[in-house]
């Protein structure tokens, strides 16, 4: 369990009426995911777990909440010249779907090894694809230049006020359905999840205890939390690709070291156990990233385990070979 270290209380860049904001705005154009019981889960873990189904969401992750909140507040100019991200997959997807929605067009700075699945969906929602290095390349630098140079407004994937609010409406609607929870576990890579999560949860009720997971392969987080200041790891290698960040973002850390109370780890089959368990019990399927909160329950990360907990499963986008190379022949 860590204990964060928590500044004194500044004005806060993103608030609950915010995240209520973009509800609003996204109402009727994002879907509003389901929230899934299991009766085998709960007795497996000890608890009663209710699960956020982002993987039913559109382009198959929360991240179209944020994306479609900050495109919308574009001008009618900046849409007639087009939309600039830069994304492991699932923002990709997300803003390249915003930007049909709303008339516009997406160039989007992608990875070279990003799952081919993720490319082929982004393209197909009639985006641009730029592909970069992630281990030598600087993507903030590639997107930022590429968006000047074509005059692109740049939506990034987590750092930016918009993007948080939007992805802190999973954890709303979950509370709204689920009622009162002791604790809510996110997935956490740049921390714009975690982020607008805490936002809208600690908004709400300050007792709620608000958990972040990371792969063990990339705890910049915890270590920044623990440090008290943003720590840069080498670009992570995991199979949770949407998590393989090198440092939180800045906005997102100064959220997330006011708002958030841990931040566990778990192991790469950690997360295979969970992909396989969500497959075969629950019948979702979900891609590595969306499965870290399920593997923290599973194996026991989350101590003490409170009576009541939230999950929210973040993105079920994975093809069937790489599932299969990732979930075949262990039982």
């Amino acid at each position: 369990m860590t204990s964060t270290h928590r500044p004194p209380t500044a004005a806060a860049p993103v608030t609950l009426a915010d995240v209520r904001d973009a509800a609003a705005r996204i109402d009727g154009v994002a879907h509003r995911t389901p929230v899934l019981r299991s009766r085998t889960l709960d007795d497996l873990v000890g608890a009663e777990v209710h699960l956020k189904c982002e993987n039913f969401q559109r382009v198959g992750a929360f991240k179209f909440r944020g994306a479609y909140n900050a495109a919308s507040r574009l001008t009618p100019e900046q849409l007639a010249k087009g939309i600039a991200a830069y994304s492991s997959g699932n923002h990709a997807q997300a803003v390249a779907l915003s930007a049909r929605e709303l008339g516009s067009t997406a160039v989007i700075v992608m990875p070279e090894d990003t799952p081919r699945s993720k490319r082929e969906a982004t393209e197909g929602y009639g985006a641009e694809v730029v592909t970069y290095d992630r281990y030598t390349g600087d993507r903030v630098a590639i997107g930022e230049a590429l968006a000047a140079d074509r005059g692109l407004t740049l939506i990034p994937p987590y750092d930016h006020p918009h993007v948080i609010a939007g992805q802190g409406t999973a954890a709303l609607e979950l509370l709204d359905e689920a009622g009162p929870l002791d604790a809510l576990v996110v997935p956490v890579g740049g921390g714009g999840l975690l982020a607008g999560s805490a936002t809208a949860v600690k908004g709400l009720d300050s007792a709620i205890r608000m958990i972040g997971v990371e792969p063990a392969a990339g705890d910049d987080t915890k270590r920044s939390l623990e440090a008290g200041e943003r720590v840069a790891i080498p670009v992570p290698r995991t199979i949770a690709d949407g998590q393989a960040a090198s440092v939180p973002g800045e906005l997102t850390f100064s959220i997330n070291r006011r708002l958030v109370d841990d931040i566990v780890l778990v192991t790469e089959d950690a997360i295979r156990d969970a992909m396989r368990f969500a497959f075969e019990r629950l019948k979702i399927v979900l891609e590595p990233s969306g499965a870290t909160p399920l593997a923290a329950l599973l194996s026991a990360r989350v101590t003490p385990l409170p009576p009541r907990v939230g999950l929210i499963l973040s993105g079920g986008n994975i093809d069937t070979a790489r599932f299969a190379e990732l979930c075949g022949g262990a039982g």
